[in-house]
């Protein structure tokens, strides 16, 4: 007599393909809502990604400005103290040639390597701010950062009515007096007053922002110090607002240019 188990296990009934094929598919709402919930979690993500690339753009532009400001110390150190030139006079070789408001000169990194400060950052991707993004294929600008205009010459000593009340700087030991942590070298200037690299800074409020600041860090820009360091700077005053052709209407009571003016020289 032959044993038989109790139970037997046996094989659950086969089904078709199109049997199996209809338990997997997705009907049309679940593929609406894994596409809705892609579309909230992208727009939850892509500000957060937005402000991240922001982030990463000053940093890359305070590092740039930190490295023209270690190379504005070495070239003092080898021409025995004294700064390196930053004058309107036409044909003279100051820290940078090239003005940016012309087309020929703009995308020009040749003019760049003819300054006198080249030698000392010997990077051309440094003299742009990785935020300056032109506004069309054929507004390039291989410059983006400008000089103060009370550093490295006389000049604002005899185009400013205020002459006799503020300094001009050309040599390194005559910042012991004034401090160098608390004077500005060289900013990021807005795209729509940029030309040469000269910053004008009219202390005596002729002309307020005739230079005027960049705005493409979160309405902020950057600038080193004479010791060495750099910062990003907010403008904070709704007044500080500029033309795409580079004329603002700021008054000498803005605090944004005040502040300004108060890290640009001191009194005699």
């Amino acid at each position: 007599m032959l044993y038989r188990p109790a139970f037997q296990l046996s094989r659950p009934p086969a089904r078709s393909v199109a049997g199996r094929r209809s338990v997997v598919a997705f009907t049309l709402i679940e593929v609406l809502v894994v596409i809705a919930i892609i579309a909230v979690l992208a727009g939850l993500l892509l500000p957060a990604l937005s402000v991240a690339k922001a982030k990463a753009n000053t940093i890359t532009c305070l590092n740039h400005l930190k490295q023209f400001g270690v190379a504005a110390t070495m070239y003092a150190g080898d021409n025995s103290g004294v700064l390196v030139p930053n004058r309107l006079t036409p044909g003279t070789n100051v820290w940078v040639t090239g003005n940016m408001k012309y087309t020929a000169e703009a995308a020009n990194t040749a003019l760049l390597r003819q300054g006198k400060i080249f030698p000392y950052v010997n990077q051309v991707r440094l003299f742009r701010c990785p935020a300056d993004v032109p506004a069309s294929p054929n507004n390039q600008r291989v410059r983006s950062y400008a000089m103060n205009s009370w550093m490295g010459g006389r000049t604002m000593e005899t185009a400013s009515a205020g002459r006799n009340t503020f300094r001009t700087f050309v040599k390194d030991s005559e910042f012991n007096s004034a401090g160098a942590a608390m004077l500005w070298l060289m900013a990021d200037e807005h795209e729509a007053t940029l030309d040469d690299g000269y910053f004008l800074v009219t202390m005596d409020d002729t002309n307020p922002f005739a230079s005027f600041p960049a705005m493409r860090h979160q309405r902020g820009f950057t600038l080193n110090f004479v010791d060495g360091h750099a910062e990003q700077w907010k403008l904070r005053d709704p007044t500080s607002v500029v033309s795409s052709q580079g004329t603002s209407r700021v008054g000498d009571k803005n605090s944004d240019w005040l502040r300004l003016k108060q890290a640009t020289t001191v009194m005699q």
